[in-house]
């Protein structure tokens, strides 16, 4: 049995020596050491021994395992150093070759101009509020004095979720003076941006989904002079001094008096063009103090309190600002305009 162990022993460790896969170095530890291996099974035969050889061959048989295992374990560090080091020549990076340029987003020009508005009037002391694209006509058009039968409740120009006409696409931002004015405390000033949806034919100037930014100042003492100056102080802030706007009558269910704020055409400085539809001037926004019902359907006395409020197009603000020609530049999402800004 000696000379069988002593056998076993040499060519174990020069076949572990001459490995040359972690799979064929596996495959001789099961040869060799595993349950059916031939170590195993020369110690199988220990019972045929006498007591006195017995402890002998026990202790060489326990050295020529722990022999096997330890070159089994130096084989098997060579080998994984060996795979790492062909691993890391195969994966090697020139780090001398010039790297890719990666390209840093910005803002839309049409978020550009919201960030801008809501800084100015912040700097004012208005307050950002955000409300539901899916709203209740009861908001939209019963509390803002449009009742049933107005041109703006109708299925021609409104996107409405169930037949009965409660439940609708907002065409306005207007319904946030509504939750304003019922959940914050006088004095208000809030402004409120957001999607809204009507039923528009897309041209330079209109799309069926357009953003706008509502606001609203309700306080003791308001007049509309506080709503001019306020209006056209933003004007010139946002698009620059000396920008040259006007105020037209008008008329809105929710404001009385009520008028539209314009700003002379970007295009053509006022002279006429296809922008303008050939009159000098773009409506920026709609505006006017809040009419009493409106005060009086959420719990305020018009006797004691007035306010004004106005709606803006954003996208019509970008175009002003930014000196765009079309609208739907705005949405298609052509790199090479967005890029100019």
């Amino acid at each position: 049995m000696r000379d069988q162990l002593a056998k076993i022993r040499a060519e174990a460790l020069a076949a572990f020596q001459g490995a040359e896969t972690s799979g064929g170095l596996e495959a001789l530890r099961v040869k060799y050491l595993g349950k059916k291996g031939e170590l195993t099974g020369l110690l199988k035969q220990m019972g045929r021994l006498s007591p006195e050889e017995r402890p002998q061959m026990g202790q060489l048989a326990n050295e020529v395992r722990a022999a096997l295992e330890r070159a089994l374990e130096e084989s098997s560090k060579k080998l994984e150093a060996a795979a790492l080091e062909l691993r890391l020549r195969a994966e090697a990076v020139d780090v001398t070759i010039p790297g890719r340029p990666v390209s840093m987003g910005h803002q839309h020009p049409m978020n550009i101009a919201l960030e801008e508005l809501k800084d100015i009037f912040i700097g004012m002391g208005f307050t950002v509020m955000d409300g539901p694209e899916v709203e209740l006509a009861e908001l939209n058009f019963d509390r803002l004095n449009a009742e049933e039968g107005h041109p703006s409740r109708d299925w021609s120009d409104t996107f409405y979720f169930d037949e009965d006409s409660r439940v609708m696409l907002r065409s306005q931002t207007s319904p946030m003076q509504v939750r304003a004015m019922d959940t914050m405390p006088l004095p208000i000033r809030i402004v409120a941006p957001g999607r809204v949806y009507r039923k528009d034919e897309v041209d330079a100037t209109h799309s069926p989904m357009f953003h706008q930014v509502e606001g609203m100042v309700i306080d003791k003492g308001v007049t509309m002079a506080d709503l001019k100056g306020t209006l056209s102080a933003v004007a010139e802030k946002l698009f620059g001094q000396g920008t040259v706007t006007r105020f037209r009558p008008h008329h809105f269910p929710f404001t009385e008096p009520s008028c539209e704020m314009d700003v002379q055409c970007h295009k053509c400085g006022g002279a006429g063009c296809p922008t303008c539809k050939g009159e000098g001037w773009i409506e920026l926004l709609g505006a006017g103090m809040v009419h009493p019902r409106v005060l009086e359907m959420s719990g305020i006395d018009p006797e004691v309190y007035s306010g004004w409020a106005f709606g803006m197009g954003l996208e019509r603000t970008a175009l002003r600002r930014f000196k765009i020609d079309d609208m739907r530049l705005i949405f298609e999402n052509d790199v090479r305009f967005l890029e100019q800004f």
